[in-house]
């Protein structure tokens, strides 16, 4: 982990010499601890003293309340704290909609700068006056963000001529966001250093590092250039795919505080009635945009992260070429996330998991992404999963909505504790997924309140499973390794068990330990024999489709290990 110098770690203060910094400072970090207080007497203390109903009597018009002033918070101040507005407003599938719908107009209620400023920066950076760099410049914005606004532009001839397009959106930052930028930072900083006192927190997620790693991506949002190699990149990873389309930047117009990208508005993805008007049905908007956020991020690897839906147009076939009706048309490439190569097999096997309803395929994928501690005991989370998913597997958003609340409250208290004691924890780089993950959920039930999220994971994990069958052969040859090392190391397990019962260095309260270990011997041979003998018949029935002879080899060696579990059994009667 990067070591955070001593001026920028948590609760480091902004310049004692700004009045607005520091008021700014003082602004947020008064509002978090209010808030926290009150979440920690009504959702802590007073469930400990018998008083859980009267907290959840008031907890809607707590959250309400919550919602509305946090709303008018991240107005009147801006910078990241509409950011954090607009993460809360999509989580239409965890968080209740007082919060969600109140927060919702945070994507398109941001105030735009006065143009005058506008101009001063983007003249300044570009080192011309507008009209001399651009044949005409809108002065009203197209679209203001937390960070900088957009204006539609015209390209001079020349420029159009070498960068094959003309009409262009012209990105300027907002005038003395890198301040402000740095003092929510210090701020959430200050916020995270409190959270990390509080062991529910600090045993799930080490609160500094994730502050630092949202401080890393937001300093990366406000750098242009950082930007228009994103959305390089990012067209590149999907040249081939007619549903997804980025714009071009033109790189002879971009600087660290403005950017130059082509102009592709279209409608906005949740604009479900200009989309019917178009002759677009929202409903086959959103598993499309589940499936390109997908590949973003099991096989590319390289992740838009802010897909709200002020980023995302749907682009109908009339204005672009190709094969698909109408395609996902993304911008703002300033929040993007990579994903290494083993945290992107583990999510895929997450993935399959979670399609197969596979509670312990489920458990096992979420310890090797590191979610859970490595001597974590996971047994009865194991039991949790399964029965979650025989129970509400499969179900959409609007169906778990309609389930009665009961059966939620009788499963939390079932199983509860035992997710509240496992050592759960939040890895770096963790952060950017969950947010492009929870965005992603929240727009598709935007776009179909019944949409399921299931009919979009299951041909997806189907499709990863038919990629990796290609390595088939080798997993099988991994897991007889595995196998083979299993058959080694329990009979020797067990007759190290025993040795220690008799040389005393095992306490034994139960009499019937030495027949139990016994019987534990031969089931663990017999149980080692029947893993050979699956794995040795799946290879073969594998292999024989393309290899007949050796498939064939692989099925009759099978036989061996099935004779000897079958010997093992009966000899244990």
């Amino acid at each position: 982990m990067t070591r955070v110098p001593a001026d920028r770690r948590a609760g480091a203060h902004p310049a004692a010499g700004d009045r607005h910094t520091r008021a700014r400072y003082r602004r947020i970090l008064r509002f978090a601890a209010a808030n926290l207080a009150v979440t920690w007497w009504y959702e802590l203390f007073l469930p400990r003293i018998g008083l859980a109903r009267l907290a959840g009597r008031t907890r809607s018009a707590r959250m309400t309340a919550f919602a509305r002033r946090f709303h008018a918070l991240a107005l009147e101040l801006g910078g990241l704290m509409i950011k954090v507005g607009q993460f809360l407003s999509s989580r239409l599938d965890v968080l209740p909609p007082e919060i969600t719908e109140e927060l919702q107009g945070l994507q398109d209620e941001v105030p735009p700068v006065a143009f005058p400023a506008v101009r001063e920066l983007a003249e300044s950076d570009l080192g011309f006056p507008l009209e001399t760099v651009f044949a005409s410049f809108q002065q009203a914005p197209v679209a203001a963000a937390s960070l900088g606004q957009a204006h539609r532009a015209r390209l001079l001839p020349a420029d159009a001529d070498v960068a094959g397009l003309k009409d262009v959106v012209v990105k300027v930052q907002r005038p003395g966001i890198e301040a402000i930028v740095a003092v929510d930072i210090a701020a959430l900083r200050k916020v995270g250093g409190w959270l990390s006192h509080f062991r529910l927190v600090s045993d799930r997620a080490d609160m500094p590092a994730l502050v630092e790693e949202f401080a890393q991506t937001s300093r990366e949002e406000i750098d242009y250039l950082h930007e228009a190699a994103a959305a390089e990149r990012f067209a590149e990873d999907f040249a081939r795919d007619p549903r997804v389309q980025a714009p071009r930047p033109v790189w002879e117009r971009c600087t660290r505080r403005v950017l130059t990208l082509e102009d592709v508005t279209a409608i906005k993805i949740t604009d479900a009635a200009a989309l019917r008007a178009a002759g677009i049905d929202p409903a086959d908007v959103a598993p499309v945009f589940a499936s390109v956020m997908f590949d973003q991020l099991f096989t590319n690897g390289y992740f838009h992260a802010d897909p709200h839906p002020g980023n995302i147009f749907v682009t109908p076939a009339t204005s672009v070429a190709g094969g698909h009706p109408w395609k996902l048309t993304f911008i703002d490439f300033g929040m993007m996330g990579e994903v290494t190569a083993s945290t992107r097999a583990g999510l895929r096997r997450l993935l399959i998991a979670a399609a197969a309803r596979d509670g312990k395929g489920l458990v096992a994928a979420i310890r090797e992404l590191g979610v859970l501690v490595p001597a974590a005991d996971t047994v009865e989370l194991e039991r949790a999963m399964t029965q979650l998913f025989a129970r509400f597997g499969g179900m959409g958003f609007a169906e778990l909505r309609e389930v009665d609340p009961r059966e939620f409250r009788d499963f939390a208290e079932e199983f509860g504790e035992v997710v509240r004691s496992l050592p759960f924890q939040l890895p770096e780089n963790f952060l950017l997924i969950i947010r492009a993950m929870s965005l992603t959920s929240g727009v598709c039930s935007s776009l179909d309140p019944r949409f399921n999220l299931w009919d979009s994971v299951e041909p997806y994990a189907a499709r990863l499973l038919r990629e990796e069958g290609g390595n088939a052969v080798q997993d099988v040859v991994r897991r007889l390794t595995d196998a083979a090392g299993l058959v080694l190391r329990l009979p020797g397990q067990v007759d190290g068990l025993l040795a220690a019962i008799g040389d005393g260095n095992l306490a034994v309260a139960n009499p019937r330990l030495e027949r139990q270990a016994a019987r534990l011997d031969r089931a663990a041979r017999r149980t080692a024999s029947a893993v050979v003998f699956a794995a040795l018949l799946v290879a073969g029935a594998l292999v024989r489709s393309s290899d007949a002879v050796v498939g064939t080899v692989l099925m009759a060696a099978s036989a061996a290990p099935l004779l000897h579990a079958l010997w093992a059994g009966r000899r244990g009667h």
